[in-house]
């Protein structure tokens, strides 16, 4: 039995579900997100609460029951939340501007990075170190976070690079003498 499947998902006032051709969808706020729905698992949209039962007894269904039950609750928090991944970037002369939908990253690299930004994701830079992604799909700022990431990735040595807040980067020491 799946602990985090058992548990119904509150649904806030200003947010409506509906399932039609095999779509769940969620409207809020902050948008409209839909998800297909799998045949092992049955989805039970009452008022005020979402609720994810397998609707067979197969090992499958009951693999799929907390990890569906996890996604529905993401849609329902991107609507009315949303999410935010925030990067700090750590280097001498390591700096990133947002101007419009692009994202400008400069990285040490003889040239500047220019990192379009997708459809539905918000990007921001409260000073030149700090970079926020936001948007309502949680699948996708954590997508657009490592892409950014990506670009220069800490090193252990002197901790220089792209990291997450709250990351910890295993730091080694250098040459001795």
């Amino acid at each position: 039995m799946s602990r985090i499947g058992k548990k119904p998902i509150s649904v806030p006032s200003g947010v409506t579900a509906s399932i039609a051709d095999g779509t769940l969808s969620v409207k809020g706020p902050k948008g409209t997100l839909s998800m297909p729905v799998v045949d092992d698992i049955a989805y039970d949209v009452q008022d005020g609460a979402i609720s994810v039962q397998p609707a067979n007894d197969s090992k499958r269904a009951r693999a799929f029951w907390g990890m569906q039950r996890t996604m529905v609750q993401n849609l329902v928090t991107g609507v009315t939340d949303g999410f935010t991944k925030v990067l700090e970037i750590t280097g001498v002369g390591y700096r990133a501007t947002a101007q419009g939908k692009t994202l400008k990253l400069q990285l040490g690299y003889s040239h500047d990075v220019n990192f379009d930004v997708p459809e539905g994701i918000t990007i921001k830079t409260p000073d030149q170190t700090t970079v926020e992604v936001s948007g309502n799909d949680k699948q996708q700022v954590g997508q657009v976070a490592a892409e950014i990431r990506r670009w220069r990735k800490p090193e252990p040595y002197k901790g220089k690079g792209i990291k997450y807040r709250g990351e910890f980067i295993f730091r080694k020491e250098g040459k001795k003498k």
